[in-house]
């Protein structure tokens, strides 16, 4: 491995000032709520960018061009999905979580907020809301592992194993130092760095390409004769299970941790249009380079020797075949920027989780800010490691390891999250039933259903949504106190909204 190569220059400098960025923002935390809300201070630029940064991971830059790749335009429908799960949930829940979370006892985590709205005074919804974060979360920071590593073993030449636990640890690093400002500053940083390499690479492809949009299509035409059909080979079930994406967007706790955290609810519609611009422009750069790839690969089928036994590699193979090393080195920065910046923000919200939902809850009600912090960070740690465990075989697929996570939080927590903030009649029977059969039914259809081809996000989350009805109209109503509370919130929505 040459060190002086300016893409591994390039690339290091990029790891360092993360990590200073890290340094930066432990001055600035000075209690636990700094640590996992950042005191509640982000404004409309930050909190889009973060948002948007914390939910495109690996897979946006790996597993999406890769998934084009191999398949043709049909894997679009995932982006499309997605693209209108995110503004839906832009538009109905940010705001409203923002107000919710603050009235509800000023509520830090998703259990906190749980807890509080539905008085729950024997702790259940917290308990199962926490174990749930808790076992999705270890699979979806093992996809984060397993893109890092990906990249690590590219750059360096490494074996994934020591790729795995070098790559882990330039997050780890960071995440326990400055906790969730830290995250948030290097989210915005990271967003910008996705946004330049997925502008870049589509463009630089399609030129290198040469002689035209006629050279082009036959180059396409020959290698996937069906890339350009979007029904291809495609049944309803296929379509509906890709955009059935876009619902898991209501449940993912490290993309509502960021409404949380906004500065104020009148700041929620200016963020909305900048992190939707943002997503749009970046799908659309995953897609065209996974697309583009098709014909470059197939005119150059002497440079195709990795992609063709692992299509994910097709993002990181084209940037280092296509550019110049300096600049190779920010795009690769790019794809650790995407890998990082969801990483890091679930090690958090897992971390929050074991401290705030466990550890406070249950050991040490009185416990200090310092000391929270303090074990925070080593739950980071504990996360980390375990998720390490999990990602240790060098076969995983990162978009299959983030769908299984995405559509656990989906159907867990995407119907309870809406109905708590839009049926006050809900109870917390409902809430528990929801959660629990949301939960149960993703990893059921996961391992016995798989055979239908129906994404698990589907079932579970219809399923989920008729359970929290039904049990909340069979059992006892809210109390006059978590209805005054609701309808409080409600009113500040709708007046500052």
């Amino acid at each position: 491995m040459n060190y002086t190569n300016p893409t591994v220059i390039t690339f290091v400098l990029y790891i360092v000032a993360m990590v200073c960025i890290g340094l930066y923002a432990y001055r600035a935390t000075r209690d636990f709520s700094d640590y996992i809300l950042g005191g509640r201070s982000l404004g409309s630029f930050v909190t889009a960018l973060s948002a948007g940064a914390s939910d495109m991971s690996g897979w946006l830059l790996m597993g999406l061009p890769g998934a084009i790749y191999a398949a043709g335009l049909s894997e679009a429908w995932i982006a499309i999905g997605l693209t209108i799960g995110a503004w839906l949930n832009w538009q109905f829940v940010a705001g409203r979580l923002r107000v919710h979370t603050e009235i509800q006892n000023n509520a830090l985590t998703l259990p906190d907020y749980f807890t509080n709205r539905f008085n729950d005074t024997k702790r259940v919804l917290r308990i199962v809301s926490a174990l749930t974060i808790l076992i999705f979360f270890s699979i979806y920071c093992a996809s984060g592992m397993v893109a890092g590593a990906r990249l690590f073993e590219t750059i360096f030449h490494m074996d994934y194993s020591t790729a795995l636990w070098v790559s882990a640890l330039a997050t780890i690093s960071y995440v326990c130092i400055g906790g969730f400002l830290a995250i948030s500053w290097t989210d915005t940083f990271q967003a910008a760095m996705m946004l330049f390499a997925l502008f870049l690479t589509p463009v630089f492809t399609y030129l290198a390409i040469g002689d035209g949009q006629v050279q082009f299509s036959q180059l396409i035409e020959t290698a996937r004769p069906h890339a350009y059909d979007m029904f291809s080979n495609l049944s309803k079930i296929a379509i509906l299970s890709s955009m059935a994406w876009g619902l898991g967007y209501f449940g993912q706790p490290h993309i509502l941790v960021r409404f949380m955290a906004a500065d104020s609810v009148k700041s929620i519609p200016a963020a909305r249009r900048i992190g939707m611009s943002w997503m749009i422009l970046c799908l659309s750069g995953a897609v065209g380079a996974g697309f583009f790839g098709i014909a470059f690969f197939q005119a150059h089928p002497d440079l195709s020797g990795k992609v063709s036994s692992n299509s994910e590699l097709v993002f990181m193979q084209l940037t280092q075949i296509l550019f110049n090393p300096w600049v190779a080195g920010i795009v690769m920065a790019g794809i650790l920027s995407a890998v990082m910046s969801t990483l890091s923000c679930q090690l958090l919200v897992c971390s929050t989780t074991l401290t705030e939902d466990f550890y406070k809850a249950f050991i040490r009600k009185n416990a200090s800010q310092k000391e929270l912090v303090w074990v925070g960070r080593l739950m980071v740690l504990a996360i980390a490691t375990f998720a390490i465990v999990l990602a240790s075989n060098p076969d995983s697929k990162v978009l299959g390891l983030v769908a299984y996570a995405w559509a656990g939080f989906g159907a867990a927590f995407g119907p309870l999250i809406i109905l708590s903030l839009l049926w006050k009649r809900m109870t917390l029977s409902g809430a528990v039933a929801g959660m629990v059969v949301g939960a149960v039914t993703v990893i059921l259809w996961k391992n016995v259903f798989a055979s239908t081809g129906l994404y698990e996000i589907v079932p579970g989350f219809i399923l989920a949504t008729l359970a929290i009805i039904v049990v909340s109209l069979i059992s006892k109503a809210p109390t006059r106190d978590m209805l005054e509370r609701f309808e409080h919130a409600d009113e500040i929505y709708h007046r500052e909204h």
